[in-house]
């Protein structure tokens, strides 16, 4: 980044909106109808809906609510996804396709409802969302995404004009969808929450689930809480009995933004699918200004080279965007999220021998309306009466489809590279010297892979390499200083705290 710049590393909105130290972590072992664990989009939406259906909720967060991956998103809420209809139409079908569409599209505008009803300022702005290619040769996928969308039910059409300042070989284009600052909107979700009676309690870090006919939450403290149902919405499911683990990829994006003049900043929300991703939208700023966020760079966790990654995302903008070169301001963060092997997400039983657990997972990259959308189907399953068309689409006691089974195969082929191929062919340093003072790398010490980070100072951090959840070798992030599990999303702290699970337990402490 340029050196007249000030250079934030951390997501703007969590930069920009409160703390929250309200919600402490209960004392004593609580009781209710629903325990939702995870404080996110998903798992507050999901209390908000069933407060407002009745019933008694206790939402548990391992850190701080909307903090975790909701509070690092890009917060575009749309119901295009991508190139996804054309794919969807050809895999699940054009009524299922359908069904997607109308889902997305019930959460974009469920959430300017709340907003609108619950007198939330989360900024929620009306834009056009827009898919576009520069290659000629691939505007016919344009057509068809088009096509494929608008028989979906969208308003979607192929144009050829975009307000971006280079040029285009086309775009899909879907008018009524929205961007917001979901923290903003998510805070003011909790208070409503504990204004309706329920009970949130953050730092409550959940470690154990026994199903039965009363589920029972265990929780690092040791605090139980017993509950008719239980929903698991923690990005990646922290239970593995699911076993959608095995169906679920995760992977990361690095975010920048930085304000530009009103003129500079398009009003739209622009994505392009291409070999590397780009992502371009903007954000109310201040007078005159708007925040303009550009997304790409996409990678497994744990794959190195972050700083490089950053540097060529800020290197397009500043080619591409007018202002963006010399903003004054440049925030910088990442995005985690899970893509399944089918394209859809699981939200429903979270297995087949369950009638009182739930999940919310796999929202590839759309974790907004998708979040919404959970929370919506959830408590349909939970607090009953009619359920949604779409209900069955994303239930996940779904089967595999054949053309699936290569692509769950290819996700376990990748996690198996890793769990054996990273103790066979490391690239681990021989020493703890080796380790420039700000770094870190896996050594080698008396026989034991640890993961070491020496400070500024120099000083050793030393704590095992053995990811917590499965076992496979953490690696090191050298822009955000963590280290990350390459086979299932963990991440952890020089000093091996967890920060994401699925992971429940931190990397343990060597000498």
């Amino acid at each position: 980044m340029a050196a007249e710049r000030l250079t934030i590393d951390e997501s703007y909105w969590m930069a920009t909106a409160p703390g929250t130290t309200r919600y402490p972590p209960p004392g004593t072992d609580l009781t209710a109808d629903v325990a939702v664990i995870g404080g996110g989009i998903a798992g507050l939406c999901t209390a908000w809906e069933l407060v407002r259906a009745g019933l008694d909720v206790v939402l548990l967060e391992a850190d701080r609510i909307a903090a975790g991956v909701t509070g690092y998103t890009t917060a575009k809420l749309t119901a295009l996804h991508g190139l996804g209809y054309a794919r969807l139409e050809a895999t699940h079908g054009a009524d299922n396709a359908g069904l997607y569409a109308l889902s997305q599209q019930d959460a974009v505008e469920r959430t300017a409802a709340l907003c609108d009803g619950l007198g939330i300022d989360a900024d929620l702005e009306r834009a056009a969302a827009f898919t576009y290619l520069e290659d000629p040769r691939r505007a016919g996928e344009l057509r068809d995404e088009a096509e494929a969308a608008r028989r979906a039910g969208l308003d979607a059409s192929f144009v050829t004009e975009t307000e971006l300042p280079f040029p285009v070989a086309g775009a899909v284009r879907v008018e009524g969808q929205a961007q917001f600052h979901p923290r903003k909107f998510l805070l003011a979700l909790a208070e409503r929450i504990t204004g309706a009676g329920g009970r949130v309690h953050e730092r409550t870090r959940v470690t154990g689930l026994h199903d039965g006919a009363r589920c029972r939450v265990s929780t690092e403290s040791g605090v139980t809480v017993e509950a008719r149902d239980a929903v698991i919405a923690t990005h990646y499911p922290v239970f593995d009995r699911t076993l959608l683990f095995t169906r679920l990829k995760p992977r990361r994006e690095l975010v920048i933004a930085a304000p530009v003049r009103s003129g500079d900043a398009p009003a739209g929300m622009y994505l392009s699918p291409a070999d590397r991703v780009r992502s371009v939208r903007s954000a109310p700023y201040d007078d005159g200004r708007r925040l303009l966020i550009v997304t790409g760079e996409t990678f497994e966790p744990g794959a190195g080279g972050v700083r490089e990654r950053f540097a060529r995302l800020d290197a397009w903008a500043r080619e591409r965007l007018p202002g963006f070169a010399e903003a004054d301001t440049v925030y910088c963060w990442s995005a985690q999220d899970n893509d399944s092997s089918d394209h859809l997400p699981y939200v429903g039983h979270a297995h087949p021998g369950t009638q009182h657990v739930f999940v919310a997972t796999g929202f590839g990259g759309w974790g907004m309306s998708n979040g919404v959308m959970a929370g919506r189907l959830l408590t349909a399953h939970i607090a009953g009466g009619p359920r949604p068309a779409w209900t069955d689409l994303y239930d996940p006691r779904r089967l595999p489809q054949v053309r699936e089974t290569a692509e769950v195969a290819r996700f376990q082929t990748a996690v198996a590279r890793h769990f054996v191929g990273d103790r066979l062919h490391t690239g681990h340093v021989d020493s703890v010297d080796e380790i420039p003072p700000g770094s870190g790398a896996v050594v080698r010490l008396e026989g034991n892979r640890c993961a070491v980070y020496r400070d500024e100072s120099g000083e050793a951090h030393v704590v095992s390499a053995r990811c917590t959840h499965l076992g496979c070798l953490v690696h090191f992030n050298d822009a955000e200083k963590v280290w990350e599990c390459p086979c299932h999303g963990s991440r952890f702290g020089p000093d091996g705290a967890i920060l994401h699970g699925p992971a429940t337990r931190p990397l343990e402490s060597r000498d």
